[in-house]
């Protein structure tokens, strides 16, 4: 019977999470966004722990992958060619997605089971899943007018708004919590598509019971100017949530260790936003701006 793997090379970019959260540091990471180092995040600093993996930036080096010596490379999310596939199989067993997903579209939970098989460790890869999928449960139990109402995770940057839909971690976030999106948005979502953008001078699919807007500090001027936003009833209701700067990051990532960090964080903003009195303060939309 075949060792685990020892030596992994994570290329997807968002990979790294769940096998950090699995016990496996890998001996080198894809670099998404974000300044952190060895492009982890906070929600996943203390599983790196003291590990110093080599970061890779940009299109995957063949040669720096062979120079590794990995015994398993994971390339969900890493969006390589057929020809990259192929080079990349003479190197090590290569992990990708599956053929109904998009090369970007496995979810958090079937990312975090494929690579508990794949480095043994698949008991521990169902605790983690059974755990973050626990901490949704609780927290649909602790809302439970949440269910069935609607709610939207926007965006808004360089001169572009729209909505994140589908099967897109940031629309898949509201679902979990009992939302659904707005029939407008919902009719948006295309196979293979994780945003939608929408026309300047008509922004009404975003008016849902709850508008999540996910962007990032710097374009939240922009946001508070936009003239059609303040046209939407969730804006002049108070029914808006701000995730900006790591908790956008935690939302995109939509990892097994960044979905928990960004429950723990927002649930009492969105509570706040939908308690049906307009009045109540909503700190993070306070803090972007969008609220007096």
């Amino acid at each position: 019977m075949p060792r685990p793997a020892q030596r992994v090379v994570s290329l997807g970019y968002t990979s790294h999470d769940p096998l950090l959260a699995l016990g496996v540091r890998p001996v080198a990471v894809r670099h998404w966004f974000g300044a952190f180092p060895y492009g982890v995040w906070p929600w996943a600093q203390r599983q790196l722990g003291d590990a110093t993996p080599d970061v890779l930036t940009g299109e995957v080096s063949m040669e720096r992958v062979a120079s590794l010596n990995p015994d398993l490379i994971v390339a969900i999310g890493a969006g390589i060619s057929k020809a990259e596939y192929t080079v990349l199989s003479r190197i090590a067993p290569v992990l990708v997605h599956e053929a109904t997903d998009s090369a970007y579209g496995t979810p958090w939970d079937r990312m975090t089971l494929t690579l508990g098989r794949a480095t043994g460790r698949l008991a521990q890869a169902q605790e983690l899943v059974a755990g973050v999928r626990a901490a949704f449960a609780d927290a649909r139990r602790r809302h439970p007018a949440w269910a069935g109402k609607t709610g939207v995770a926007a965006y808004h940057w360089s001169g572009e708004t729209g909505a994140f839909i589908g099967a897109d971690t940031r629309a898949r976030f509201l679902v979990e919590l009992g939302f659904r999106p707005t029939d407008a948005v919902a009719a948006l979502s295309g196979v293979n598509d994780f945003y939608a953008p929408l026309s300047p001078e008509d922004l009404s699919p975003l008016d849902g019971d709850l508008l999540l807007w996910v962007s990032s500090f710097q374009t939240s001027p922009d946001l508070v100017a936009l003239p059609m936003r303040q046209t939407l009833e969730a804006c002049r209701e108070g029914r808006e949530v701000f995730a900006g700067g790591v908790l956008a990051a935690a939302l995109s990532f939509g990892s097994v260790l960044s979905l928990p960090f960004a429950l723990n964080a927002l649930e009492d903003d969105i509570a706040a936003a939908i308690d049906g009195d307009p009045a109540t303060p909503v700190a993070s939309a306070r803090e972007a701006g969008l609220a007096p």
